[in-house]
């Protein structure tokens, strides 16, 4: 019998889902950082499902990965950053990439038409009271947006990004043409494109060589009315870079869901920022989220189970 363990915030339907899917399974549950290294001692789990919850700070990375913990982690998440490190001949990694990169599409295009039709200026006006009918709205059409990791949320982008009439490049560590895309280029040449985008999109998985792959080298050569939106991971945008280029009119907006720090700090000078949107690391968090990605690990342990080959196995020196 499989002994597994479920590390969430909310674990009770999750739990209730596993009983109904796999009735032999040995399940048990932890709903907090602080109490899963002595739930993984006591339990010594085959498999854990874990979703970072409550951010990387603090993340009980040691105990999943130490001598007690499973032979198989499914993350509940697309991003494995915060168990960077692991042996693949000791534990396989899986995650739930491409369950929301639809949602996180949407988010993308959503930021960018706030920006395009002048969303601020439009509340301002209102709230004054002020019929302002110079304001000029900014189409897509014909417009080049650049997209760094052509992952699943990348490729989502994309689709959208060809309904809105946009000529789209992207970057990958292996370029070859896709669906949707104009231009494939490889990730080491992401300096050359920069110039060339109205919209720049981050959807890259944060590793070693894309810590701080946007910085202020990125920011000096793009366009002094480029948009960018961060749907990555913080630590791919230096956040530094970015209050610079803001504060200095080097881009003309950008739109933030994740940060290097999270929370971000209420001292910090992002919050502070014009031209700037930030959101709670949400992109990719709608109502039926969870149990989608849940279902997904169901599945998967079902192959787990027959002895099948998991599938969304991620590669260490990858990060997907």
């Amino acid at each position: 019998m499989n002994r597994i363990l479920i590390h969430n915030n909310k674990t009770e339907e999750m739990a209730k889902r596993l009983a109904d899917s796999v009735p032999d399974a040995d399940v048990a549950t932890c709903e907090s950082y602080e109490d899963l290294p002595t739930m993984i001692s006591a339990f010594k789990p085959d498999v854990a499902y874990s979703i970072c919850f409550r951010g990387r700070a603090g993340f009980p990375r040691d105990a999943l990965l130490g001598p007690d913990g499973p032979k198989w982690i499914a993350v509940g998440g697309s991003g494995v950053d915060h168990l960077a490190g692991w042996d693949p001949d000791a534990v396989t990694v899986t995650n739930s990439a491409g369950v929301a990169a639809p949602m996180m599409a949407e988010y993308v295009f959503g930021s960018i038409l706030h920006f395009t039709l002048d969303m601020p200026g439009l509340q301002t006006d209102q709230e004054e009271r002020e019929w302002r009918g110079a304001r000029l709205m900014t189409p897509l059409a014909g417009k080049t947006m650049l997209i760094v990791g052509l992952g699943h949320t990348g490729q989502a982008v994309a689709a959208r990004a060809k309904a809105f009439g946009l000529h789209v490049i992207g970057t990958r560590a292996r370029p070859e043409p896709m669906e949707n895309v104009d231009e494939v280029h490889a990730s080491q040449d992401l300096q050359s494109l920069f110039h060339r985008a109205d919209f720049i999109v981050l959807s890259a998985p944060l590793l070693p060589t894309t810590r701080h792959m946007i910085n202020a080298r990125s920011f000096a050569s793009m366009k002094p009315t480029a948009i960018l939106v961060n749907v990555s991971r913080g630590g791919v945008l230096d956040d530094a870079a970015l209050v610079n280029a803001m504060r200095a009119n080097i881009i003309a907006g950008a739109a933030l869901d994740v940060f290097e720090t999270e929370p971000l700090p209420f001292d910090n000078h992002i919050w502070g920022l014009e031209n700037v949107t930030v959101s709670p690391h949400c992109s990719a968090v709608y109502a039926e989220w969870a149990m989608q990605s849940f279902d997904v690990f169901v599945e998967n342990l079902k192959r787990w189970q027959a002895g099948a080959r998991l599938t969304n196995i991620v590669d260490p020196a990858r990060g997907y």
